[in-house]
């Protein structure tokens, strides 16, 4: 048992409420006790006591019991049941009790001697005082205040144990969102320098043939670097936003194709707004550049779509290249496609999917379907959270 579990059992101080308790039962007993004995004329140890006497004597002893309850509680709480197997601290215990019990005896011996002067006095010797029935009696009290102890002490390492879960599980949950938070950043961070390289070998690739050209690219390229910096470390961004940023890195692959590229983007009015994970599109359209545009000698095109569908946004990327034939796992595709499905796994976990087919016109068609959710509403889902709690 540790040190926690220790200090939180049968030696944590009674609180007020305990207290209360201790005081109400043995006040219930007490008068119990004197109903009982006002009623039994016949009793023997109170023949010769008046009978307004047993009133004072039985609250006086069932007091003497209330004081002995935390002393019995706390002696409960150091042999908690849970670390008391022995038989060493079993006879511990019975010899406790054996104390307890005459320690009872003699005292409410004298009470009664003290209201009864003609009963005779006890018999000289270790044994003189005692009476045999009283003193089992108040060992069995003993043992049943004992057992309420250990109830108590119980319930208290219990009820230390659900806090500590609870902490550990509170503990868990954060450093879970903190791993997550880790792995996102750690996928943004891979993302960003293979698209920065990509797109600057893009532009190297036209520093001879078209010098006016690459000026154009590199004045899109300081827009995108800008629009990532600005973006700081948001995981998402909205869909316009996300789009806004797509197409300056589109018309920087439009002025590498020398006009042999067409883009058509076509986002629904009720999808503008919903959440995207940064950069989560342009790998698509990389992709579709490398393996669809260039594989081909006509002119290229993609085409770009987003539409909202009750709870769901579904969004595509399609080109006329050769198709996804030769594409058999998302691995397979670079790092670009391995990226969005493990951020997206991150983020929404099975509620959503990154697929790849071949179009019905030819070519391949990246789909990602996710939840659909904006800021509005989640501004909307925290202050109703936060009212209902209140």
């Amino acid at each position: 048992m540790s040190e926690t579990s220790d200090q939180t059992g049968g030696a944590q101080p009674l609180s007020r409420a305990e207290w209360l308790g201790i005081f109400a039962f043995w006040t219930v007993m007490a008068i119990l006790t004197a109903a009982n004995r006002m009623a039994d004329q016949t009793g023997t140890s109170f023949t010769a006591v008046p009978r307004a006497v047993p009133i004072s004597l039985a609250f006086q002893q069932m007091y003497l019991w209330a004081l002995l309850t935390p002393l019995i509680f706390w002696i409960a709480g150091r042999f908690s049941i849970e670390k008391s197997s022995d038989w060493a601290k079993l006879l511990t215990l019975v010899a406790i009790g054996v104390v307890v019990a005459i320690t009872v005896d003699r005292i409410d011996y004298a009470l009664v001697r003290r209201f009864n002067e003609p009963m005779p006095a006890p018999r000289q010797g270790l044994s003189g005082g005692l009476r045999g029935p009283m003193l089992l009696n108040h060992f069995i009290l003993f043992w049943g205040v004992l057992a309420a102890g250990f109830a108590r002490d119980y319930f208290l390492r219990f009820r230390a144990r659900e806090r500590e879960t609870a902490r550990l599980l509170s503990e868990t949950a954060q450093l879970q969102t903190q791993l997550a938070e880790a792995k996102l950043s750690a996928l943004n961070a891979q993302l960003n320098p293979h698209f920065l390289f990509n797109t600057l070998n893009a532009v190297s690739a036209l520093v001879e043939r078209d010098p006016r050209g690459v000026r154009r690219m590199i004045a899109r390229l300081s827009e995108l670097l800008r629009y990532t910096l600005d973006g700081g470390s948001d995981n998402e961004v909205a869909l316009a936003k996300e789009i806004d940023f797509l197409q300056r890195y589109l018309e920087i692959m439009q002025i590498r194709f020398e006009g042999k590229l067409e883009v058509e983007v076509q986002v629904g009015d009720d999808a503008r707004d919903a959440l995207v994970p940064s950069l989560i599109l342009q790998p698509l359209v990389e992709n579709a550049v490398k393996h669809g545009v260039e594989k081909i000698s006509v002119a290229g095109r993609i085409r770009i779509a987003a539409r909202r569908e009750t709870e769901r946004l579904v969004m595509t990327v399609s080109d006329n290249g050769p198709g996804p034939a030769k594409i058999s796992r998302l691995d397979d595709a670079g790092v670009g496609l391995a990226n969005i499905s493990q951020r997206l796994e991150q983020l929404y976990g099975s509620g959503a999917a990154l697929t790849l087919a071949e179009s019905p016109s030819g070519g391949t068609v990246a789909q990602i379907v996710m939840p659909f959710r904006s800021r509005a509403e989640l501004r909307t889902t925290i202050v109703t959270g936060a009212e209902a709690s209140g």
